[in-house]
């Protein structure tokens, strides 16, 4: 099963508990993001990635100069660990970790949840890859990527207990579009997925072959 099959079986299996006022608001959000141009406006194949130094979940600082310096880097955008679509797309990479680092690549994922709960997300998928925290979500705006919660979407988040006050320290209404990057060691994004659609993410075996093709 691919990993957008695994995604959508979970949708579908999930999505009809939820409340009928809450998934109104939900679709609602959904079209009007979709319908902004938020993913027309992202960083795509042939632009340069954008540096950063962020926190990662054991506390030191990762670098994507210091990424690149080993190598290509797989570099994916999630909304956080409250998220089950991130946690899925997220076990997906670490299952295919071992072929990333055969193309020589660093995998790094960015969300804009706080450290402790990176390190939380970290030590309860085993992940073998950092991830890190980008409070505020500077990277992801630098991306293209980052964007505001519509109040009532905010409210039916608070409602399902996400607190996203607490867990994206102090910033609970920005969040980033799921995205996930091949960035050359030139510092050059050479393949790009974005998609305003929280459920559907990048195929493993999409990045292993842009990969292959540096």
């Amino acid at each position: 099963m691919s990993l957008n099959d695994e995604l959508r079986a979970f949708f579908d299996a999930r999505y009809q508990q939820i409340p009928p006022e809450a998934r109104e608001v939900m679709e609602r959000a959904g079209r009007e993001l979709a319908e902004s141009g938020q993913a027309a406006r992202a960083l795509t194949v042939g632009d340069r990635a954008p540096r950063f130094a962020l926190p990662a979940a054991s506390g030191r600082t990762v670098t994507l100069d210091g990424l690149l310096a080993d190598g290509p880097v797989v570099l994916t955008f999630y909304r956080g660990a409250w998220c089950p679509y991130c946690n899925l797309a997220l076990r997906a990479l670490q299952r295919h970790h071992d072929e990333i680092t055969a193309h020589g690549a660093r995998l790094v994922a960015v969300s804009p949840q706080v450290p402790d709960e990176s390190l939380s997300l970290t030590e309860k998928h085993e992940l073998a890859f950092d991830v890190l925290s980008d409070i505020g979500s500077d990277a992801a705006k630098q991306y293209g990527l980052a964007f505001d919660l519509p109040d009532d979407l905010a409210a039916v988040y608070d409602s399902f207990g996400f607190d996203l006050q607490r867990v994206n320290g102090g910033h609970p209404r920005t969040l980033p579009v799921p995205a996930t990057y091949v960035i050359d060691r030139d510092g050059v994004i050479r393949w790009a997925f974005v998609d305003t659609d929280y459920t559907a993410r990048a195929e493993p075996a999409d990045i292993l072959a842009a990969l292959a093709a540096l």
